[in-house]
């Protein structure tokens, strides 16, 4: 089955800013391209320490609420072991015990089966790397 497994890496600049970055569009033209109208699974997943991936809604204020929630769950202070980079930057290391750097995901007719207000987002705290690879993998 050489086409039961498909991968692509998508490169995302997150800036020098905390971010919530919808990846919702890029993940239903990958499986435009990947799924030929099959059923499978659809994996999202970030290869850093300090990023995740939620399923949210965006556009009405969501992202920024979880930024905010992220703020008050892990201040960005010097109470944290992990000390390099700017100041509280340990934080952005616990965050994907909170924001998992994974989801996989229903694909049905190759289409990426979310709720009316879900989207696929990348969870950037980190203003220390500008830059995210994110690996999107589809298995029918």
């Amino acid at each position: 089955m050489p086409d039961a497994f498909t991968t692509r890496v998508l490169n995302v600049a997150t800036g020098s800013t905390e971010r919530v970055v919808d990846l919702t569009r890029d993940c239903e033209a990958f499986l435009r391209e990947a799924t030929a109208g099959r059923d499978g699974l659809l994996n999202v997943f970030v290869p850093h320490a300090t990023a995740g991936i939620a399923i949210l809604e965006t556009g009405s204020g969501s992202d920024d609420d979880l930024l905010a929630t992220l703020h008050t769950l892990l201040p960005a202070d010097d109470r944290w072991q992990h000390r390099h980079g700017s100041p509280g930057h340990g934080r952005d290391h616990v965050l994907p015990a909170l924001v998992p750097p994974h989801a996989t995901l229903p694909v049905v007719g190759g289409r990426l089966e979310l709720g009316t207000w879900q989207s696929v987002c990348l969870v950037d705290t980190n203003i220390d790397n500008a830059n995210r690879r994110v690996r999107l993998s589809f298995l029918a």
